[in-house]
């Protein structure tokens, strides 16, 4: 009688847990809606925790990434007068003298959620310091070359010219990926918060999953129980193929372009990653990046993707990339005031 209650009580504890998750008509889980992909968890880990992988609670408990920022510097002063001419000499983010984002536009995540009741102290996870692997040469290079055109002494003058070798505005293919509106800095696998627009859209059908992500409006799709396409065939995002194992998502992604949204990474890019739906609605995300000539090991990361109402913004970069011609145009006009103006090669 004993062994016949546990095998009834072990029943119906497996039916109920199958019934805490939603589940499409066949049967699979059903990860269908908007996820809020922000957290304040940092991607790598700081140094000060080395191998800890958790917080303990007292250290969840004044770490101020947990409660969000203090002050988030939000309100603007709608009376407020206009910039100063010539720019206010902030060139964050290599704003060229006229400043950057303030915090209005600034929506990185209000907190972090807890994995399985524990905080973690890093995205990454593995190797076991929660720090990227180092990269090779060749990837430390092709960083520094996509971001020439931020970083390039931008002055707001044509100070470029004062160097040998090819300029930061010399034409379109000259320009970082993201400023071309080819793909955001927020990568499409694996899937890593930003400084904004981190929701998520997820569409589940049989064959074939859409996951819409909010920067740049890039659309991955998922074909399910599919094969990859021949080598040959690369595509910005990647080749997605995704297969269950259980109640978990399992996606494979390779066939990258040369030049990604994953900085440094390459068209080695080989990403794996493992949605699996928890009962609360929210999405463990799990991902290894393997990438042998651009980091020296693979390397693994874990976060929340949250459940939420809010949709997915429409995000429209360049409207109609008017802005391409107008980076160009403008880079012309500061060389010829730099040349006459005495400056320049």
């Amino acid at each position: 009688m004993r062994l016949l209650l546990l095998v009834v009580v072990s029943v119906l504890f497996a039916a109920t847990s199958v019934a805490d998750i939603k589940r499409t008509a066949s049967g699979k889980p059903d990860l269908s809606g908007n996820y809020d992909g922000g957290s304040l968890t940092p991607q790598d880990r700081p140094p000060f925790f080395g191998e800890q992988r958790w917080m303990t609670p007292e250290q969840a408990a004044s770490v101020a990434t947990i409660e969000g920022p203090i002050d988030d510097g939000r309100s603007n002063d709608p009376n407020r007068e206009a910039p100063k001419k010539g720019g206010d000499g902030n060139n964050a983010a290599g704003a060229g003298n006229v400043g950057g984002y303030n915090a209005v536009w600034v929506d990185p995540g209000k907190g972090v959620l807890p994995i399985d009741g524990r905080y973690a102290t890093s995205i990454v996870y593995d190797p076991p310091n929660g720090r990227k692997p180092p990269m090779t040469a060749k990837a430390r290079g092709a960083m520094v070359k996509n971001a020439a055109s931020f970083i390039h002494n931008n002055d707001g003058t044509a100070s470029w010219l004062d160097y040998d070798g090819p300029g930061p505005f010399d034409g379109p293919e000259t320009l970082a990926i993201a400023e071309r509106c080819l793909l955001g800095f927020t990568p499409g696998a694996p899937m890593l918060p930003s400084l904004y627009n981190n929701h998520k859209r997820i569409v589940q059908g049989e064959d074939h999953i859409r996951i819409l992500i909010e920067m740049v409006h890039d659309a991955r799709i998922v074909r399910v129980n599919a094969e990859h396409a021949p080598d040959g065939v690369r595509r910005w995002l990647g080749d997605s193929v995704g297969h269950w194992e259980g109640d978990t998502l399992v996606v494979d992604t390779k066939n990258f372009r040369e030049r990604t949204s994953l900085g440094g990474a390459d068209e080695n890019l080989h990403v794996v990653e493992r949605f699996t739906l928890k009962e609360d609605g929210n999405i463990l995300y799990d991902f290894t990046v393997n990438d042998p000539t651009a980091w020296e090991a693979s390397w693994s990361g874990q976060y929340m993707l949250k459940a939420t109402d809010e949709p997915v913004y429409e995000y429209a970069c360049h409207e109609g990339n008017y802005a391409m011609a107008n980076i160009l145009r403008g880079a012309r006009r500061l060389e010829r005031e730099y040349v006459s103006g005495g400056g320049g090669n």
